[in-house]
């Protein structure tokens, strides 16, 4: 979890930083452990079943609905608070609508970055990656929604992504590397991840 919050107004049981959830658990670690089992056991059916969609930001909410729905009443929908996490301040909450449909609304109009050299794709979607990572539309789970949704992206161009093989710190710091600006580390990532 980790996010910077303010437990009085962010849907947290009183006195603690731990989300208000539908198994009344108080305890965040207890939390976290159970919501990794879920939604790694969700991950694995979406894997298989991919949700079907127009990978725009319905199809996104989607997946996080999907993942999350049995532990949070507000699966799927968008914070109400900012939030900010190791020094990377996201989207405020009252502007998240709008820039998803600019972000989204991009990736329909580049048509799903299809028929693109592999070194122009790579390009395109880390900056992808990197501007819904920056979006953070949900109070948990954006890291899990966002490999999900450009795994099947990329599978949908005709590439295939491993985001289980990745070092997920090397993965944190690129990404909060690409959010300042400096796109190379990410870049080599995505270009290692993604294969034919």
């Amino acid at each position: 979890m980790g996010y910077s919050i303010d437990s009085f107004t962010d849907s947290c049981y009183e006195g603690t930083t731990c989300l208000i959830n539908k198994f009344g658990i108080t305890d965040e670690q207890k939390l976290a452990e159970l919501e990794g089992r879920i939604t790694f056991a969700k991950a694995s059916v979406l894997e298989r079943n991919p949700l079907e969609g127009n990978f725009d930001f319905s199809h996104y909410k989607a997946i996080h609905r999907f993942l999350f729905e049995d532990i949070y009443d507000w699966a799927g929908d968008v914070r109400k608070v900012n939030i900010s996490k190791k020094g990377t301040v996201f989207v405020p909450a009252d502007e998240i609508e709008t820039i998803a449909e600019v972000c989204f609304g991009r990736l329909s109009d580049e048509n799903l970055f299809l028929n693109l050299c592999r070194t122009k794709y790579i390009e395109q979607i880390t900056d992808f990656y990197c501007v819904t990572n920056t979006l953070h539309p949900f109070r948990e789970g954006n890291g899990r929604t966002q490999r999900i949704f450009i795994s099947q992206l990329v599978r949908h161009a005709g590439y295939n992504i491993d985001f289980y093989n990745v070092d997920i710190d090397e993965l944190m710091i690129a990404t909060i590397q690409a959010a300042n600006g400096i796109m190379d580390n990410l870049i080599k990532i995505f270009d290692r991840l993604i294969t034919d």
